[in-house]
């Protein structure tokens, strides 16, 4: 495939028509490319974007054959199928690569990988059959039983303390392949955005600090709440781990900060943009769009320098009417230090993201602070 840079007007594919997918393509058509998204979804947020938008399925062969004439391929969820992206790298530039896609994929091949980097993760043992539930188990316990596969968003997960409880766990997720991950003693989350070209060409974003509700992102502080050596470590072990997997493209490594010495765990990968790095498009010399597509175009990646201490908040369909009346944004763009986005999705429903906001401060702490104070001003009444 083609090593020298991609320039514009090129078309540029992505797999999938998500609020990543349109941020995507707003950078893209910003830096001066054309866009095809496939996506099965007429209403895809996306498409609104899109020069061109292939309304099919992800599978199908001819809207396939006619994203592969694109000069290059991304996408915008780590659930495309990686035997599709093999598929497209036989006739265009693709990245992520297939092979990192599915590692992604699969959490016992991914913890094995964070291994294999020299990187630690939570003690875990793989479960793909009832019979590797045995006393040894009990080492991790209390824990999580994930499956391998298909999780995100806290989905897929069940807390374990007893073998009886692992062995009904296992059942109830049907008998799949899982994986059993020890609790840590958790005192935050935070992610790490790598952007790779090659060993040569190689930029990381601050560590953002993560804090979930129900099991979704809400808030991405940034610079993250920790010190300058953990954050510089942070980093440091997202890149070696990319370059382990000899990775192209974006690639959001999320790790777990534990104990008194806040000892840095990974926990796993996403090999896109993530939810945790839109603060990069309002507070950072680059977003990690820009950074996606300058990859895929075969462009080095661009500086990462955060311009100002921010946070980002997730704004979740809960906030809706019933009838699919829409939030009061009225206080939010009042607001002269904050961004709004919103992902044109044509339904809310509890739980789905709609889009997100970006509060701009001189600390870390008050653009929190504002952040939470601001979001409560949606709640649904």
């Amino acid at each position: 495939m083609q090593n020298t840079p991609i320039l514009p007007p090129a078309m540029l594919g992505i797999l999938g028509g998500g609020q990543l997918g349109r941020m995507f393509a707003i950078a893209a058509k910003t830096m001066g490319y054309k866009v095809t998204v496939l996506d099965p979804d007429p209403d895809a947020p996306a498409a609104e974007f899109a020069d061109r938008h292939l309304c099919a399925a992800f599978d199908d062969k001819t809207a396939l054959n006619e994203l592969a004439k694109c000069a290059a391929v991304t996408t915008e969820f780590e659930n495309a199928s990686a035997d599709t992206m093999r598929f497209l790298t036989r006739y265009t530039n693709v990245s992520p690569s297939g092979n990192c896609v599915a590692i992604a994929q699969n959490r016992i091949q991914e913890k094995s990988w964070i291994q294999k980097a020299g990187l630690q993760t939570a003690p875990y043992q793989p479960v793909c059959k009832a019979e590797d539930i045995t006393e040894a188990s009990a080492e991790f316990l209390p824990g999580l039983l994930k499956t391998a596969t298909l999780g995100y968003d806290g989905k897929g997960q069940i807390r374990v303390k007893t073998l009886d409880e692992l062995k009904a766990a296992f059942a109830e997720h049907g008998g799949v392949d899982c994986v059993l991950e020890k609790m840590v003693d958790l005192r935050g989350e935070i992610s790490v955005l790598v952007c790779r070209l090659n060993s040569h060409n190689v930029q990381t974003y601050d560590p953002a600090e993560n804090i979930h509700e129900n099991g979704i992102l809400a808030y991405s502080i940034v610079p993250a709440r920790l010190s300058a050596d953990i954050q510089q470590q942070a980093r440091e072990m997202a890149q070696r781990l990319a370059d382990e997997l000899d990775y192209v493209g974006v690639l959001a490594v999320e790790m777990f900060v534990v104990g008194d010495t806040h000892e840095l765990v990974v926990n796993e990968i996403a090999p896109r943009p993530h939810n945790s790095g839109h603060h990069t498009i309002d507070a950072c010399a680059a977003s990690q769009f820009q950074q996606q597509v300058r990859i895929m175009c075969r462009l080095p990646p661009a500086g990462t320098r955060l311009l100002s201490a921010c946070c980002m908040a997730n704004i979740l369909g809960d906030v809706w009417g019933e009838d699919g009346t829409e939030p009061d944004w009225l206080p939010l763009q009042s607001d002269t230090a904050l961004l709004l986005h919103l992902y044109g999705k044509k339904a809310a429903r509890t739980g789905r993201k709609m889009g997100h906001f970006t509060t701009l401060a001189t600390d870390a702490a008050t653009a929190f602070e504002k952040a939470q104070t601001l979001h409560a001003t949606l709640k649904r009444v």
